[in-house]
């Protein structure tokens, strides 16, 4: 499990590639390591990979498949890319953002970029199939950082983060461009949630289901919308 908090910025210093196996060698900065041990976990942009080599005290290797190359932008990097890191966390760690699996559900391209003074804005692109578990206030996580959506448009398809400038310090966002995609890491909770009101509503409703989500669209809402109740949005903060 991870917390959401980038630890640091390491770089992408050698890729290979050998029987669908593509393996990536990694240098972190000075301390990362300390006591990484082979069959470890670490989130890279969000993905969590496994220890393979402990190559120097600052140098590892990672072995990542090909569902994972297909599900995230691992397959997009070059050698000298920058990703964000986070080692796994420990029993009874602080959790300063939101529990993270290191699971990716999709990468999604940067939209949009406004930089307003020391306010920075991305606008992400998100599909239809997403859409019900991102809302404002909610939780995501965005190559393995934990940020709270600011805004949503569903009818145009896409979502905002803001972002301080401690939070572009620390990590690689601040080197992103415009049609760049990210790796998007969907709130568990927010999805058991989600998912287990539809179907209940399904089940009771029959065919009368389509007919309220096309009523809740007509107004602008889904059904995310009933999900989402009182109590789920209290416990959300924004941290970044």
């Amino acid at each position: 499990m991870f917390t959401g908090i980038i630890q640091s910025i390491a770089s992408i210093e050698k890729i290979t590639d050998e029987q669908g196996v593509r393996s990536f060698e990694i240098e972190f900065e000075a301390g990362f390591c300390n006591q990484l041990e082979i069959g470890a976990s670490v989130a890279v942009d969000g993905v969590c990979l496994t220890v393979t080599k402990l190559l120097t005290s600052q140098r590892v290797c990672f072995d990542v498949m090909l569902q994972s190359l297909m599900v995230t932008t691992l397959s997009e990097y070059k050698q000298g890319t920058e990703v964000n890191v986070e080692r796994a966390a420990k029993d009874g760690a602080e959790i300063g953002g939101h529990p993270l699996s290191g699971h990716i559900d999709f990468h999604t391209p940067i939209a949009d970029i406004t930089l307003m003074q020391d306010n920075y804005r991305l606008r992400i692109c998100m599909s239809k199939e997403w859409q019900r578990y991102i809302f404002p206030k909610g939780y995501i996580a965005i190559n393995g950082a934990s940020l709270t959506i600011a805004n949503v448009d569903k009818k145009a398809g896409w979502f905002e983060i803001w972002l301080i400038p401690e939070t572009l310090r620390m990590t690689v966002f601040k080197d992103k461009g415009v049609g760049q995609h990210l790796n998007i890491e969907i709130e568990r909770n927010t999805q058991v949630i989600v998912d287990t009101v539809r179907h209940t509503l399904e089940e009771n409703l029959g065919q009368l289901y389509p007919l309220l989500e096309k009523l809740l669209e007509e107004k602008g809402l889904d059904i995310t919308a009933l999900a989402s109740s009182p109590l789920e949005q209290d416990k959300v903060t924004d941290k970044k």
